[in-house]
């Protein structure tokens, strides 16, 4: 591990989040959202232009989650999603999920217009090593809907790595998250360092008191009540780990390996951030050794300055949840599962979730409904994950559903591998779903 270079986010630089005060008292709101990275905080700014009384509650700090160490594409590229969503041969769903997400960039520009965030235009690139197929594939679809996007041969990308082309998304962006959500949230109702541990009906409970809404929303990155939605099937977690370089060289668009363990570029300012060496959470993977040996080969004069890693929520069929928790909670909402594309899957999870609150029809909501059909490959795949690991002897054991935790040696962390939960070396919760410690002997 580079000894200068910092485990911290980039976008921290020159950054001074509003500090909101820690619930004292049992309160009462309309709507409570629990969780306080980019998609509660949207969700809140965009009820309170409504008028709608909302308290956004958060266990520790805004915005020191998943939100804290993206890389913050704004983008309708969901790697090769489309020819997913129009398997079969009707692009109904992929249209829809494509207009979605294009309001969605729409959106962050207008409100980024008077906010000094780095917001900035730029091309986005799927690219693929060895799956020409796959790219003409996604191709066909995009032509089919519409879509502003075009292939861009092998000789044409920017980046060092060998590939057979790649799918082109014009007039995407990237900015910087904190800077942006530091300043639309300074007027919001918050509170931090608020644990919600339970949700009882219209009840979230925390150690300093109650909170009774009329409608609760959980954008908590995993859904943390069990009871309903059956969401440690839906979802498992990946982490992914990303290098911020100085000394290398220019790239304009973002670029994006359509295979999951693959690696991604984008620049910000003087930095390439360089990301990859990603798996499943519990499982072994490349991590940062990999993306430095890269670099290496590839930018010998580089200097690190920033290490990082985030997580990500992956649904079964690669579009997020966002809705209703269940078809048996009509007051009970969630948006989860964003498979790696948090910032354009979190404002459309506040347009859909602002409209469910105020009874409104929303056009995209069937598309992206948490209780849709679960019959997808990788249910079975995280339900074996679950058995395997619940099966496993080990003394270290996840207090959300008692698997069996492995220890992560380049982070210092104990991991589930079945449902993503993380406790740092003294057993203390960092990443849900899990609520509570595990002891340690």
């Amino acid at each position: 591990m580079d000894k200068n270079s910092k485990h911290e986010s980039i976008w921290n630089e020159n950054i001074k989040l509003p500090k909101f005060p820690s619930l004292d008292k049992s309160v009462k709101t309309d709507v409570l959202i629990i969780g306080g990275g980019i998609a509660g905080i949207l969700t809140s700014y965009f009820l309170k232009e409504k008028g709608i009384d909302c308290l956004l509650a958060e266990k520790d700090r805004i915005c020191c989650g998943t939100t804290h160490n993206t890389t913050a594409k704004i983008t309708s590229q969901h790697s090769l999603i489309y020819q997913k969503l129009a398997k079969g041969g009707d692009t109904r769903n992929a249209r829809l999920y494509y207009v979605a997400n294009e309001a969605a960039i729409e959106k962050y520009a207008k409100l980024c217009e008077n906010i000094d965030c780095d917001f900035e235009r730029a091309d986005n690139f799927v690219y693929s090593v060895n799956n020409p197929h796959k790219i003409e594939r996604e191709l066909e679809v995009l032509c089919k809907i519409n879509a502003k996007a075009e292939f861009e041969p092998a000789p044409n990308l920017e980046i060092p790595v060998d590939t057979v082309g790649a799918v082109k998304f014009l007039n995407q962006a990237h900015f910087n998250p904190l800077k942006f959500l530091a300043e639309i949230s300074k007027n919001l109702n918050i509170v931090e360092n608020t644990f919600v541990t339970d949700i009882d009906g219209n009840t979230a409970v925390t150690s300093n008191g109650k909170i009774y809404a009329d409608k609760i929303i959980v954008a908590t990155h995993f859904p943390m009540k069990n009871s309903h939605g059956s969401f440690p099937l839906k979802l498992y977690q990946h982490r992914s780990y990303v290098l911020a370089l100085k000394n290398t060289v220019n790239i304009d668009g973002m670029y994006v390996d359509e295979s999951e363990t693959g690696m991604s570029f984008r620049r910000y300012k003087d930095y390439l951030l360089l990301g990859g060496g990603g798996h499943r959470t519990g499982k072994k993977g490349g991590g940062w050794d990999e993306l430095r040996k890269f670099v290496e080969q590839t930018y010998p004069n580089a200097k690190e300055c920033f290490h990082l890693a985030t997580q990500d929520c992956m649904s079964l069929d690669s579009v997020p949840y966002i809705g209703n928790y269940s078809k048996s909670t009509p007051n009970l909402f969630v948006a989860s599962g964003f498979n790696k594309w948090g910032m354009t899957s979190s404002m459309v999870a506040a347009d859909i979730l602002c409209d469910l609150i105020c009874e409104k029809k929303n056009e995209f909501a069937d598309l992206f409904a948490p209780s849709r059909n679960m019959i997808k490959p990788q249910l079975f795949i995280n339900g074996a994950e679950s058995v395997k690991n619940l099966l496993t002897i080990t003394p270290k054991r996840c207090t959300h559903l008692g698997c069996s935790l492995k220890w992560n040696s380049a982070e210092h962390t104990w991991d589930c591998p079945c449902h993503g939960s993380r406790f740092d070396e003294n057993g203390t919760v960092i990443d849900n779903p899990a609520v509570s410690n595990i002891k340690m002997r």
